[in-house]
């Protein structure tokens, strides 16, 4: 069975009550629940953390126990070389995934440094990014 944790960054954990008219009035755990109906036979394992090292160290771990990681590091994304740096050390395919479009938003928000280390990025198509990932991930 294939392996996927899915990962999500700093203040994620308000989805569904932060800013519904950029994110969705959704939670994240909501999100989820149909998300593994849809893939029934994949493990999809989820963890969220506000702390960059908390992060890190998931991706570190994750390294030699899934196939491969979907990641919206949140703001990290924009100021983490940290976290570029950790995705560019291990070995599974990381796709980055934002709900908003992040090109059309505060011009501190165009650059990912994240991004660049990963093997995709997927931004702007709300909550489906994450299925969208998880099928590259599988190559379906």
């Amino acid at each position: 069975m294939k392996k996927i944790l899915i990962l999500n960054g700093p203040n994620l954990n308000l989805l569904g009550e932060r800013e519904p008219e950029i994110y969705g009035n959704v939670s994240f755990e909501a999100y989820l629940e149909s998300l593994i109906a849809e893939f029934p036979d994949i493990q999809l394992d989820y963890y969220q953390s506000n702390h960059e090292g908390y992060l890190i160290d998931k991706l570190q771990e994750a390294n030699h126990q899934y196939d491969g990681v979907v990641m919206n590091p949140g703001a990290y994304a924009h100021t983490s070389i940290a976290l570029a740096d950790c995705i560019k050390a291990i070995s599974i395919p990381v796709i980055e995934v934002h709900i908003s479009d992040i090109s059309k938003r505060e011009s501190y928000r165009h650059h990912s440094f994240t991004a660049e280390a990963c093997k995709h990025c997927i931004m702007g198509q709300g909550m489906k990014g994450y299925d969208l990932a998880v099928r590259e991930l599988l190559g379906i």
